[in-house]
């Protein structure tokens, strides 16, 4: 990476031209040394700390140390690289006082959960105002002692006192360690992702949004969404929320879901009408029964899982705001009419992408050119695509491109 000095130069520039002809690397300026540390990888800083006194000063002055990564991961079971727990032992005397914006990025191992959470542990002198806890792959923070997680997480939530922004998916936090976040951290907190956490519940969210009026982003699993939680979004003490992101996901076939109330939908178009409503689906096909009978503000909707034609045919009737739709899988029958209906009825689409399903070409074409240019992504497997009387695979493209404004292929399957 190039590094623009120009700036700092200037500022040091007589101060350089004033030294004795034996000048040397050694005594560059602090503040010059300081812009170029931090574009340096943590493990070459180490390394130029050992250059000199005045290099190893500038290796610790606090401004480098506002940001950081912990990455915990076993040797036996990871590829990734690790912190070395010298630099961890280090940082937790010296530094632990200025560390601002902090994440962990751990392995699948129970050990790499635990290790992050010594840490956590110690950070009695910090005051946060971000923190993001990241699994690689599952089970990672959930195989913890859930005691021995939930202390740890106090200890940052009681010091922080400033917390904006919290990333705590895939963990065992639960509803008492989330009071202890709102009584310190309620006027500060802009961001919450919690997705896949099962020991909060329903009443824990909501006393967070209850208290937290600043929030503004929100990603949570389906069986935390209520009408109160939304009602709570759309108070008049609350800041227009910006992003709501709602992981609907089935842990066992047949699994039952509740159903939200138009009206408190309603309540939160009207409070925040330009929030986007994300929404991840991974149901099978029989348990959509509860979704899209009614409108519902949805802005991007992913199925991950096969989804059936009635259930996109809802969807073109009931979602409006749409703006991405991307489906992985549908059965063997085309989605001509499905497909029509959405770009009739969703006049925000402008991103789709679909896998394992199947349209004909005639229709394909006639959604393109009711959408038009407003189509920015378009990302569609060349099987996907059935010919039929009017077009063939090799004269699609041209016709597509036609209606976009631009040169538009279909996706090809790898061949290795």
């Amino acid at each position: 990476m190039k590094v623009d000095v120009n700036p700092i130069c200037s500022s040091v520039e007589k101060k350089v031209a004033s030294e004795s002809p034996d000048s040397n690397w050694a005594r560059l300026p602090q503040e010059l040394l300081l812009h170029i540390f931090q574009y340096l990888p943590l493990l070459d800083r180490a390394y130029a700390s050992q250059v000199c006194r005045g290099w190893n000063q500038a290796f610790h002055m606090p401004e480098l140390w506002r940001c950081f990564e912990f990455e915990l991961n076993q040797p036996a079971s990871s590829y990734l690289k690790a912190t070395h727990p010298d630099l961890i032992k280090q940082i937790i005397k010296r530094h632990s006082n200025h560390l601002q914006y902090v994440s962990f990025k751990v392995d699948s191992s129970t050990e790499s959960a635990e290790a992050a959470c010594d840490i956590l542990s110690q950070l009695v002198n910090c005051s946060l105002k971000t923190l993001g806890l990241i699994s690689t792959a599952r089970p990672s923070f959930m195989e913890v002692p859930k005691s021995h997680f939930i202390s740890a997480l106090t200890v940052v939530f009681v010091n922080s006192k400033s917390l904006s922004s919290l990333k705590i998916d895939d963990t065992p936090v639960d509803d008492p360690s989330l009071k202890v976040l709102v009584a310190n951290n309620s006027d500060t907190l802009k961001l919450l992702k919690m997705s896949s956490c099962p020991h909060v519940s329903p009443a824990g969210i909501l006393c967070v949004a209850d208290q937290c009026h600043g929030l503004r982003e929100l990603a949570l699993n389906y069986h935390l969404l209520s009408d109160e939680l939304l009602l709570a979004l759309s108070s008049e003490k609350h800041v227009h929320l910006e992003h709501l992101r709602i992981d609907v996901v089935s842990e066992n076939p047949g699994q039952h879901f509740h159903t939200i109330k138009k009206s408190s939908w309603d309540a939160m178009v009207r409070h925040s009408p330009k929030f986007n409503l994300v929404m991840y689906f991974f149901l099978y096909e029989d348990e959509f029964g509860p979704f899209f009978i009614e409108e519902i503000p949805v802005t991007h909707l992913y199925f991950g899982r096969s989804v059936s034609k009635e259930v996109l045919g809802r969807v073109g009737l009931h979602c409006p705001r749409l703006v991405e739709l991307v489906v992985c899988a549908n059965g063997l029958r085309p989605l001509d009419e499905e497909l029509i209906r959405i770009a009739k009825h969703c006049t925000q689409l402008s991103a789709i992408g679909l896998g394992e399903c199947e349209v004909s070409c005639s229709a394909f074409v006639e959604f393109v050119k009711m959408c038009g240019r407003r189509l920015s992504q378009l990302s569609i497997m060349e099987e996907v695509l059935i010919p039929d009387h009017k077009y063939t695979l090799d004269e699609i493209h041209w016709e597509v491109s036609k209606h976009l404004g631009r040169v538009w292929f279909p996706d090809m399957m790898p061949t290795w």
